[in-house]
């Protein structure tokens, strides 16, 4: 598992950022290899994020070339350039 955390400011209100994400949301769904995503609220005013979990490094690298994944930054109107770090996992405290 690959864990890729996006973080940005935005010249959108809350009530703006969750209709974007909810129009986008079904692309998102339709991703192969992304098992979750979280919609996040950052603690400085207007800044925003996602925290993804990708099945492996290769679904990520698709969705990074993806249209999808260049058309954040016009979709939430975001200020500068978003953050993105990118971690491995070294194990997980639960199993299903």
């Amino acid at each position: 598992m690959v864990i890729q955390i996006v973080r940005f400011e935005t010249e959108l209100s809350e009530k703006e950022v969750i209709a974007v994400a909810e129009d986008r949301i079904e692309q998102f769904r339709a991703l192969p290899g992304l098992v979750q995503k979280y919609y996040v609220k950052l603690e400085l005013p207007n800044h925003y994020g996602g925290i993804y979990v990708w099945d492996s490094k290769e679904s990520l690298a698709q969705y990074r070339s993806s249209d999808l994944a260049a058309s954040i930054s016009l979709a939430y109107k975001v200020k500068g350039k978003p953050t993105v770090e990118v971690v491995d996992t070294l194990f997980p405290l639960r199993t299903q």
